[in-house]
């Protein structure tokens, strides 16, 4: 593993997570739970196969994932994180809050996986009138589908569709999920593509995360 061989505390980070795909291999453990090799794959459009494993084993020696061999007839491996891989999820959510910034910049050849629409809107939005009942929010978009629970003053999501939301929110990536985390407003988003159907008063109970007050 290389090193910038200094003795600092974010040089030393960098040393174990600074290596291209290395913190996108770990959000998609945080996002999936434990992975097959070809789960990870998956979820990382644009990686080769042998780089993959080079960063999996580097991950493994630093001990930030563990893998699991189950045997046969089942006889596959499960990458899972350890305590000390999983403590990286709230320096993931801080790089990922900081980059909102740069989500306006669209383009074509991105690819955006349904597991993204999912974990977006719970990390970087809240529920700011966690006496009101809870409400149900479908995204559709870009052919995946997430379900967001809000209430209680949480926001929580999943992959899939709600029986009966409350409302539904579909259109481009950067359309519903702009709207959700505040890059854009309701008129941008409309420009762009989003469509609603069902209560649109439902958006006033969002905020993205660090602007829980004020107007939406």
């Amino acid at each position: 593993m290389r090193s910038y061989d200094q003795y600092c505390s974010i040089a030393r980070t960098l040393d174990v997570v600074g290596d291209r795909w290395t913190l996108l291999i770990i959000r998609e453990l945080l996002l999936q739970g434990p992975c097959r090799f070809t789960d990870l794959k998956n979820g990382l459009p644009g990686i080769a196969a042998n780089l993959l494993s080079t960063r999996l084993r580097e991950l493994e020696q630093a001990e930030l994932i563990s893998r699991d061999d189950a045997p046969p007839p089942i006889a596959t491996t499960l990458y899972r994180l350890t305590e000390t891989g999983l403590a990286l999820e709230p320096a993931l959510k801080a790089l990922g809050l900081w980059g909102l910034r740069y989500m306006t910049d669209v383009r074509p050849e991105d690819a955006f996986q349904a597991q993204w629409l999912a974990y977006a809107p719970a990390w970087f939005v809240t529920d700011v009138d966690p006496e009101a009942p809870p409400v149900i929010i479908q995204l559709n978009s870009s052919g995946a589908h997430a379900v967001l629970d809000v209430g209680a003053g949480r926001v929580s999501s999943r992959i899939g569709a709600a029986a009966d939301p409350d409302l539904v929110l579909d259109g481009p990536p950067h359309a519903v999920l702009g709207l959700l985390t505040g890059v854009i407003d309701i008129e941008q988003a409309t420009q762009i593509g989003l469509t609603t159907l069902g209560r649109r008063e439902v958006l006033t109970r969002l905020r993205p995360v660090g602007r829980e007050t004020g107007s939406p």
